[in-house]
């Protein structure tokens, strides 16, 4: 027999042909007494000290001679001993260590794919066994008050992003106009084009804002539209500002050719994870460090850079700036209709001149992602159609006067009663928002957005972070939304903070997201109360709170915090916009 004998040959003769797999290898010496009995020691009675894999042992091993080498008499003594050590142990052995369970913090254990499996059969059954109740109250599995808002004025809807999409594509021909321009001249990127561009992006957000009330859509139609409406809005700003940086990059190089009227400015480095502060690129700075390099451990003499080497080093910092950081592409080349495109349907907001790609697209994969985007919407429209709506009705019509009376109930509801009936609507509210929170989670940043990612070969999936163990808001508005997160650091606090500092750039980066977010709000609502932007600029007070020496480090206590916190608010917010 040898060693590559199958589990076949081992039960030959026994009337038993099964192919069973073959015996895992046992992990620790105390459970390896099951294997040595069924396959043998290392060195059996063939002589060549071959394993025979699945083979019957004798149980007697080859002597070793006297003269063998020192190596060998110990492998053997070895082998013997833990044999001997086994024999002993009649009863099976089971092995105690000093081990922390898989929830412990202090686990290295990070797999928990069972538990996403286990979230997807919950809602399984919470749908299945709502349609099966629908069916026995009304004779139809599924409700229809919000799925047939779906198909009203759907061919507005359609039309409308259409044109939504392609003017945004102005930012193109601008922007050629921006780098056509001498420098110095009014339509320059720094003069004129910065003004010129943020006109026609507010231009823009206020026509796309009003359009879905003028033709009076229904609120799903409006949601979707304004959601895509501010992604384009960061889009086409992050292309707009970005090439005008570059364009006016561009024009100190070609400037330079002619060092007597040159500028010889440093260039800025801005914030960045690596450069939090942002820096100076001063090229004579920059000399003398290289110049420090380069002398001998002796001498240590720096000499002083002329001014040859200030203008070349600046030359190379601005030559820098205009190449991808891949190194593939260089602006202008990149000002083509099919590199905007591709950028579009890209998921970043943020515009860079080349991305990291895939080599091919995962078709299944994509097709997954397809299939998980409608079956997530599906059970969004059953949860709200089943547990947020009529809530949501019961408490209107509970606090509303006329309908009161209409329903035979006589007399307003006191001051108590209506704090009452408001925080029964938020308890009801409660998980039906948590399960609606990580379904718009699951459907936005890892299924559009990774079929997005397939189609373009965007390589770049890291659209979140473990946002469920964060511990602050902070921490949470870095890593629940990646792509935002990035667009807000580069183009709202890191263009801010040269001119305001750091706390007030970080002031300015929350007031933008909130009142974005409050838009959002009064857009679906048709109110304006400002409970979203006042709920996320408290946010700000919190951090400061949880770095205090009292919680600060609790990380156990400010996680639970923030998920209480976080399904609160949800239903907080939607109570107020709704029923006050």
């Amino acid at each position: 027999m040898t060693s590559t004998s199958t589990s076949a040959d081992a039960f030959a003769g026994q009337g038993d042909n099964i192919l069973r797999p073959r015996p895992r290898k046992p992990l620790h010496t105390q459970v390896s007494q099951l294997s040595h009995d069924a396959n043998g020691d290392s060195d059996h009675a063939n002589g060549t000290g071959a394993t025979s894999v699945t083979g019957v042992s004798s149980g007697r091993s080859t002597p070793i001679p006297s003269d063998a080498p020192p190596s060998i008499q110990s492998l053997s003594t070895a082998r013997k001993q833990v044999r001997a050590e086994q024999r002993r142990r009649i009863f099976p052995t089971i092995e105690f260590a000093s081990r922390v369970s898989h929830f412990d913090p202090n686990s290295d254990y990070r797999d928990f794919h069972g538990f996403f499996n286990l979230f997807w059969i919950g809602l399984a059954i919470m749908a299945i066994t709502t349609c099966l109740r629908n069916i026995k109250d009304t004779g139809y599995p599924l409700r229809v008050q919000i799925w047939g808002l779906f198909t009203v004025k759907l061919w507005h809807l359609a039309i409308a992003d259409f044109l939504m999409v392609a003017t945004t594509a102005v930012s193109l021909p601008l922007h050629k106009v921006f780098r056509a321009a001498p420098a110095g001249g009014v339509l320059t990127w720094a003069k004129g084009g910065m003004a010129i561009q943020s006109i026609y992006q507010a231009i823009w957000l206020a026509v796309w804002i009003v359009i879905p009330f003028w033709l009076e859509w229904t609120w799903t139609a409006q949601v979707f539209l304004l959601l895509h409406t501010m992604v384009l809005l960061m889009k086409m700003h992050s292309y707009s500002f970005y090439m005008g940086h570059l364009s006016e990059t561009e024009k100190r190089l070609r400037a330079l050719d002619d060092p007597a009227t040159a500028s010889k400015a440093p260039a800025y480095l801005y914030p960045t994870p690596e450069n939090p502060l942002g820096t100076v690129a001063s090229p004579k700075q920059r000399a003398v460090e290289a110049a420090a390099e380069a002398s001998s451990e002796e001498t240590k003499e720096i000499s002083t850079p002329n001014e040859d080497d200030e203008i070349a080093q600046l030359r190379e910092d601005l030559a820098r700036e205009l190449t991808s950081p891949m190194g593939n592409i260089t602006y202008p080349a990149n000002l083509t209709w099919a590199n905007y495109l591709d950028y579009l349907c890209c998921p970043t907001l943020c515009y860079e001149i080349e991305y990291p790609r895939t080599a091919a697209i995962d078709w299944q994969n994509l097709l997954s992602k397809v299939l998980a985007v409608f079956g997530c919407i599906f059970l969004l429209t059953v949860i709200s159609e089943e547990f947020i709506l009529p809530a949501l009705t019961d408490a209107s019509i509970r606090l509303d006067p006329t309908l009161r009376a209409a329903a035979g109930d006589s007399g307003p509801l006191t001051a108590l009663e209506a704090l009452l009936v408001l925080a029964e609507t938020i308890s009801w509210l409660l998980f039906p928002f948590m399960l609606t929170f990580l379904l718009v989670f699951l459907v936005i940043f890892e299924y559009v957005l990774g079929a997005f990612a397939e189609i373009t070969h965007f390589a770049d999936r890291h659209f979140y972070s473990d946002w469920w163990n964060s511990t602050d808001w902070m921490e949470f508005s870095r890593e629940w939304n990646v792509p935002v997160y990035n667009f807000l650091r580069r183009h709202v606090y890191s263009a801010s903070r040269p001119h305001v500092g750091k706390a007030n750039a970080t002031v300015i980066t929350f007031l933008i997201s909130a009142v974005g977010h409050e838009i959002v709000m009064a857009c679906i609502t048709k109110k304006l109360r400002g409970y979203g932007f006042i709920c996320q600029m408290l946010q700000l007070p919190i951090v400061m709170l949880q770095k205090t020496e009292l919680v600060r480090g609790k990380k156990t206590l400010n996680n639970v915090c923030f998920w209480c916190s976080m399904i609160l608010g949800l239903s907080l917010i939607c109570s107020l916009y709704v029923l006050v």
